[in-house]
C-alpha cells in the first residue's frame, strides 16, 4: 500500500513537471558527455528499482509459501504419527483391560464356591437367630404370664373377668 502511494505521488510530480523532465542537459557518464533529459533518466532508474523491489517481494512471498507448505506437511505427518501412537495405546489398553477382566472372572469363578459357602452359613445363622428370637419370645411371654399370676395372687392387679 505504501509503495502504491509513493508511486502515485511520483507520477503526479512527473506529470506536473513534465516540461522540466524532458529538458535535455549535459550528463557525464565518466568516460564521456551525453546530452539527455535528466528527468527521464531518473524516472527510468526509479522504475528499474521499483521492478527489482517487486521481484524481491515476489521471491520472498514464494519462499514463505513454500516453507509454509513444507511445515504443513511435517505437521500433518507428525499428527498422523501421533494418531497412530494413540490408537496403539488404546489397543494396548483394551487388551490389558480384557486380560484383567478375564483374570477377575477366573478369580470370581474360584471365589464362587467360597461365596456360596458364605451364603449358606449366613442362611444357617439367620435360621438360628429366628429360633432364638422365637424361644426368647416364648420365654418372655411365660415370664410375663408368671408375673401376672403372682400379682393376681397378691391382689395388686384387678382381675379381668371376661
Amino acid at each position: 500500500m505504501l509503495l502504491l502511494l509513493v508511486l502515485a505521488g511520483t507520477a503526479a510530480f512527473v506529470t506536473l513537471n513534465w516540461g522540466a523532465v524532458i529538458t535535455p542537459v549535459d550528463l557525464s557518464l565518466g568516460v564521456g558527455m551525453v546530452k539527455m533529459p535528466l528527468g527521464l533518466v531518473m524516472l527510468g532508474l526509479l522504475l528499474a528499482i521499483t521492478a527489482l523491489f517487486l521481484v524481491f517481494v515476489l521471491f520472498l512471498q514464494t519462499s514463505v509459501l513454500l516453507e509454509t507448505r513444507r511445515q504443513a506437511k511435517e505437521i500433518r505427518a507428525s499428527r498422523d504419527l501421533a494418531d497412530q501412537a494413540e490408537a496403539s495405546r488404546f489397543t494396548e489398553l483394551r487388551s490389558f483391560l480384557e486380560a484383567e477382566f478375564a483374570g477377575r472372572g477366573a478369580q470370581k469363578g474360584d471365589s464362587g464356591a467360597s461365596q456360596a459357602a458364605v451364603l449358606e452359613r449366613m442362611e444357617r445363622l439367620e435360621q438360628g437367630l429366628r429360633v432364638l428370637i422365637e424361644q426368647s419370645g416364648n420365654g418372655l411371654a411365660a415370664h410375663i404370664g408368671e408375673l401376672e399370676d403372682r400379682l393376681e395372687k397378691a391382689s395388686v392387679l384387678p382381675v379381668d373377668r371376661r
